[in-house]
Parts: structure tokens; sequence; C-alpha cells
């Protein structure tokens, strides 16, 4: 094989998250996004010594369990790549490739509690980020996703089936209104122009929508009646703020030099078993509220006992899974690098009356030296790199009796369960819940006890 190369290839296997399994001669191939049982067409990116990687070209043949795509922007939009999987097959897909993962990282012993499902598969999304470009080369202005495989084309996506029709129709009328106005989009290559993305988030249990603006400071534009067309909008849920988000950055990345409240407030709220949050335009909240209740359930139900006992909810963004805790516990304190987040989980603890909760700005590494409390539980909800191994070590020094894991990235999950395990915890239970359908991302939830205590 070479680099360049074109080959067809049968999908014997996966890897996660989205990773087909084909073999050339005895060669392993891998082929990002196809399925097993699939016969694909594949561009040769990489050749090394034990296996070569490949860019799918062409479905030439698909998996017997496939069906046709719901959404008409499928195969264009890179943004859900399994629609074609029956969804009770794409969950077993994703605790399988789960599993094997764990089995493989020399984990053993514990309870594999399969997978739940989202309680919506479709208009699940809370918040989407949509950027502005064109999908040829010189040709009109889009709004929506990247184009799939190719980074610099966006598709536009004002039939997108994960979101609620709100976002839809905020969307197609942001790309009409500046459209006909003949107002740039930011060139990611070049640095130039103006608008550079479109920010929509909605609480799916309160109906509040914010809308945020993503703009270089290139032009000078009143940005007044796009706010009073949104506002006048037909809309199933109600906008509670539209925000101009100013960013000369020079990475394609959603970054925030100075905020402009162009109508109503920097916040919506959102409810997650019972309790009420605050939420600001870059605060991390789960994309899914339904599957968050779900996924803060378990959780919950890992916990075996929280009462009279202090918990650390680490990487704890708004706070909300430490909150839900401190119903039982008698003191949660919570560290997130992102002081916004940090901001919101103390007003949102405040609003639900929960007095036993303090959340503390700054880098987990370093903060936790700065506690005096010792927890006896302690909550790891990291980002998708996991924990940093240094700061891994030193929240284990704790010898906190139970420790429960929330992953975005199963990865990563195993590498830390490795160090956890071998600083003295067992891995008792583990249960996946999918709040992404149609893709290939899952959550799991871990408990893990201290060995040499009851």
């Amino acid at each position: 094989m070479k680099r360049g190369q074109i080959i067809e290839l049968e999908i014997k296997d996966m890897e996660f998250p989205a990773k087909g399994v084909g073999y050339l001669k005895d060669k392993k191939v891998y082929v990002k996004n196809a399925l097993k049982g699939q016969k694909v067409k594949a561009r040769i990116k990489k050749n090394r010594k034990n296996y070569a990687e490949g860019k799918l070209i062409e479905v030439i043949e698909r998996a017997p369990f496939e069906s046709n795509p719901f959404c008409q922007h499928f195969g264009s939009c890179g943004g859900c790549s399994r629609q074609t999987v029956p969804y009770e097959t794409q969950i077993k897909i994703k605790a399988k490739m789960v599993k094997k993962l764990i089995d493989d990282a020399g984990i053993d012993g514990y309870e594999f509690l399969g997978i739940e499902p989202s309680p919506d598969v479709h208009g699940y999304r809370n918040k989407m980020e949509y950027s502005f470009g064109d999908e040829v080369k010189g040709g009109e202005m889009t709004l929506g996703m990247h184009k799939r495989g190719q980074f610099y084309s966006v598709v536009t996506v004002n039939q997108c089936k994960l979101v609620e029709e709100d976002f839809n129709r905020i969307l197609e009328n942001t790309l009409d209104y500046f459209k006909e106005r003949e107002i740039p989009a930011y060139n990611n290559k070049a640095h130039k122009g103006y608008l550079r993305n479109l920010i929509v988030r909605k609480g799916i249990k309160t109906g509040e929508i914010l809308v945020g603006l993503v703009t270089s400071s290139q032009l000078d534009t009143d940005l007044s009646d796009y706010a009073k067309e949104l506002r006048n909008l037909n809309l199933d849920g109600q906008i509670k703020g539209i925000l101009h988000i100013y960013n000369d950055g020079l990475a394609d990345a959603v970054k925030c030099d100075r905020l402009e409240v162009l109508w109503g407030q920097d916040f919506f709220y959102e409810e997650i078993l019972g309790l009420k949050f605050k939420i600001y335009p870059f605060s991390f909240f789960q994309t899914n509220s339904l599957g968050a209740e779900v996924l803060y359930s378990t959780a919950l139900d890992f916990i075996e006992d929280a009462d009279n006992k202090t918990v650390f909810d680490l990487y704890c963004g708004t706070g909300t899974i430490g909150q839900i805790v401190a119903k039982k516990a008698a003191k949660v304190i919570g560290i997130e690098i992102v002081e916004e987040a940090v901001k919101a989980a103390n007003e949102n603890a405040k609003m639900n009356g929960l007095e036993n909760c303090k959340f503390i700005a700054g880098d987990v590494f370093k903060k936790i030296d700065e506690i005096e409390e010792t927890p006896d539980i302690i909550i790891l909800d990291p980002p998708r790199a996991g924990v940093n191994p240094k700061a891994l070590d030193k929240i284990l020094k704790y010898q906190a009796n139970e420790i429960v894991y929330i992953s975005c990235n199963p990865k990563t999950l195993t590498e830390n369960l490795k160090q956890i395990n071998e600083a003295g915890y067992r891995v008792e239970k583990v249960k996946c819940i999918d709040m992404f359908p149609h893709t290939p991302h899952v959550e799991c939830v871990v408990r893990l006890r201290l060995k040499n205590r009851s």
C-alpha cells in the first residue's frame, strides 16, 4: 500500500469511538466512520509497519442492519454519522466498545450495567455552535456545520433533526438577514471578514433561549434590527437574551474578547431533577438536558450514602451534580477552572437554597492544596482529556472511601482507571448513558471503592 492509494475493504470490526477495521493482505486498516458489515472505498492516509489508516470515500455496500437516513443533511454535514443505524443497534455498539476498552485495560471483577438510552433521540440538543462560511469556495454564504471531511466548507443545516425547530428558525432568520445585507463571513484562512459563529442555547425544560452572534471587530455594524427580527420570530420557546460576542482570535474556535448584550440578559435557566440552573453563554452544561437527568440520577445511585459526609465535586462545571448530591450530603466543595461556570454554580446553589455548597474557581491540581476539609466521597467529571495524572495522584492521596467518575471519553477514562486501580481502588460498577444519539459518543459512570475498607 502507498499513501494516496484507493482501496476497497470489508469492515470486519469496530474500535471506539468511530474506527472501522478491515484487513488488506493481513494488514489492519482503520477507516473512520465505517461500520462493521460495510464494504467501503478508502484512500490510504498513513501506512505504518503494523497498520494503515484510510479516509472513507464511499460506502459501496451497506451493513445488513442499515436503513435510510432521516435527515436531508446526512452525508454532507459532518455532525451525526450513525443515522443509518437503528437506535437499538447504536447503543448496543457503544456499550460493547466501552466494555472492551475497560476489559483491555486490565480492569476486571466489576459489574457492567449496560447502557441507558437517551430519553429523546431527536431534538435532544440544547446547544449548537454554528459556523458562517461557504460550501464551495467563493459561493454564497452558508451557516451551519463543517462539511464532512472538508474543514473549510460549511453546510447550512436548517433542517437538522438533533435540535428543536426553534434552532432551525433562528439559523434561517440569521442567515437570511446577513445575506440580504451582504455582510461577509469571516475567512479562517485569510483572517478577514466579519461573521464567525452563531450560538443558540435553549432550556428544554424551561423553553428559555439565549442567542449569541460571534463576529470579528473588522466592521462596525448596527445589529439592533437583527435583534428585533429575532424577537419577532414565531418560536415555541422564548428568547431571553441576544448577545454580540467579539472574537478576533486566529483559531477557528468560539472565544470571547468582548461581549455586548443587544437585548435582554446574558443568561437563561434550565431545570434538572427539580433544581434550577442559571447558565451563561460559555458555561459548561450537558448538551442533552433529559439525558443529563438520567446521567446524574445514575451517579446519585452509585453514591450509596452521602448523609453527613463531605463530597468533593471536581471539574464541577456549573455545579450540577454537586448540587444534586448536596440534598443528601453534609457539605459539597466544587472546583472548576472556568470562572464564569463557578460564578453560575454559586448563584445556582443560593437560588436552590443549598447553603452547604461552595464552588471554587481554579485548576484542580492547585486548588485542592488550599482546601482544609478532607473528602469522604469524590466525584470526578473531567473534560474529554480526562484527569491529568499529576492531579489524579494528588486526588488519590485523600484515600476517600468512594469515587464516582463521570466520563464523556471512555478512552481517557480507562487510562485514569488504571492509575486509580493501582492506587488501591477497585472498580465496582460501570454504566453507560447515551447522551449523544446518532453519534459515536457516549457517557460513562463508574463507581470505585477503596479496597482496604468495607
